[in-house]
């Protein structure tokens, strides 16, 4: 136990360290106006969302004029990408990219959320086709919320109205269609691409087509073309607590997590006394609440949903017989304490929630706890119930018949039937009686028999005998 305490505490420790930015030398000091350099080297996913929120954060806390988010990826997962461009469109620092070699699928939709796209020569941006992770194409369902996100992305630079002769024409600074050629390869834009194809731009084709607005080499290149040469950089460094926290972050590992909350729970009801099944329990529900606790979406309030709905389930099981209010009370507390940990809400204020999370959250919540049930039982069988499984000796695979001996009860009271004796306490109606000054349990058939008073044993049933008062 003591270890498993040393253990725990190791965790939240790691958990709750933090590392502050650093400034790049090669910068003046005494610049007075600061530009803040967000590194994106990798596939989008729960530790690049993790990365872009403490930037965001440290450049607000020191007021730089300028956030360029350094890019180079070839995609990754939508759900974290659009977050990000979430970010950046609302974001009151105003936003480059720089992208120095690939923008591709989700980098693609980061790119045209900023204000600006710079671009390094033999550099690419589109192909946002969302692909799963075979690199097979998804289901139209799938390219139609991405088609339409990555489409309002381009929307929301603006247009200019030009008025040619008696027609108003809009010109948007970013075409939507071009954003929507580089997910589907139906659109076809006279000119730039055929259908059948994904767009993708060239550094000097997206110059051409509003999807670059300059060629730059380095960080200092896009700062000069920002008007912001003499600005200072601070760069983001990711600390050890960023990089687990997106780790523990991501959709999948929280189903795990779930998963081994269920089945450690399951296995100690199966095998009580083990300590092991338990323990890998706790220590997933730690990993699963610490990083959201600390990230503030999940309170105090639904962790402790949580806890209560585990223990109205055990209530249920050990004290409860059936399966009723409790129960169902119980696991719908846990998959309430467990979904609304994963969203940004006030109590129970969902305004600043999307339906889209909300849904996410609850699939992920559900399919651990079905994905956990079901490997549970399968895992049962195979560790423990198959003789040949690993913790096979835990159980009891013989049958012990009543024909071989084996009863659950001594059979011997069932031979004082039809015998007398006395009252050694008060039957109300169950009590002790005394017969051949041996102490049996008993209980009085008709009405109270006080002590010492005369019985007779009628009958033996339940592991106790059923006595009357001799009158």
């Amino acid at each position: 136990m003591k270890r498993c305490t040393i253990l725990l505490a190791s965790l939240l420790l790691l958990l709750t360290s933090t590392v502050q930015a650093q400034t790049e030398d090669n910068t003046p000091k005494d610049s007075t106006h600061l530009v803040y350099r967000l590194p994106i080297f990798s596939n989008i996913n729960s530790t690049s969302w993790v990365h872009t929120q403490r930037g965001f954060a440290e450049a607000r806390e020191l007021h730089a004029k300028a956030i360029i988010v350094h890019l180079n990826t070839y995609g990754g997962e939508v759900l974290f990408a659009d977050s990000i461009r979430t970010k950046i469109l609302n974001s009151e620092i105003p936003v480059y990219v720089f992208i120095d070699n690939n923008a591709a699928s989700a980098g693609a939709l980061i790119s045209i959320a900023a204000k600006k796209i710079y671009m390094r020569p033999g550099a690419n941006i589109g192909a946002a086709t969302v692909v799963n992770q075979s690199g097979e194409q998804m289901p139209d369902k799938y390219q139609s919320y991405m088609r339409s996100t990555i489409r309002a992305t381009a929307e929301a630079h603006g247009h200019d109205t030009l008025i040619a002769g008696n027609d108003t024409i809009l010109q948007w600074r970013r075409d939507p269609r071009i954003a929507e050629a580089m997910v589907d390869d139906r659109v076809s834009i006279p000119g730039i691409i055929d259908s059948a194809k994904v767009l993708t731009f060239t550094t000097m084709e997206a110059i051409e087509h509003g999807y670059c607005d300059g060629i730059a080499n380095n960080i200092d290149e896009v700062k000069a073309q920002i008007g912001m040469s003499d600005a200072r950089t601070v760069s983001f460094r990711p600390t050890a607590f960023d990089d687990i926290k997106g780790f523990l972050t991501s959709p999948i590992l929280r189903g795990i997590l779930i998963l081994l909350i269920i089945g450690g729970l399951y296995f100690e009801l199966q095998s009580p006394g083990i300590g092991f099944p338990i323990l890998a329990a706790l220590i997933a529900a730690v990993l699963y609440f610490a990083p959201l606790y600390l990230d503030g979406l999940a309170a105090h309030w639904e962790i402790l949903l949580f806890i209560i709905g585990i223990a109205l389930i055990a209530l249920e099981i050990f004290v409860i017989p059936g399966f009723g209010v409790a129960g169902i009370s119980g696991i719908v507390m846990a998959v309430t304490g467990l979904t609304l940990s994963l969203l940004d809400n006030v109590v129970f204020d969902f305004s600043g929630v999307g339906d889209g999370e909300f849904l996410e959250a609850l699939l992920i919540v559900l399919g651990g706890l079905s994905g956990g049930i079901l490997l549970t039982i399968y895992l049962s069988y195979k560790l423990v119930g198959s003789e040949s499984g690993i913790f096979s000796r835990l159980a009891l695979h013989t049958s012990q018949d009543n024909d071989k001996g084996y009863i659950g009860v001594d059979s011997q009271p069932r031979t004082l039937v039809g015998q007398t004796g006395s009252a050694a306490t008060v039957l109300r109606p169950s009590g002790k009686v005394r017969i051949n000054d041996e102490i049996y349990d008993a209980r009085a058939m008709e009405g109270y028999i006080e002590k010492d008073e005369e019985i007779k044993v009628l009958s033996y049933s339940s592991g106790q005998l059923n006595v009357r008062k001799i009158k």
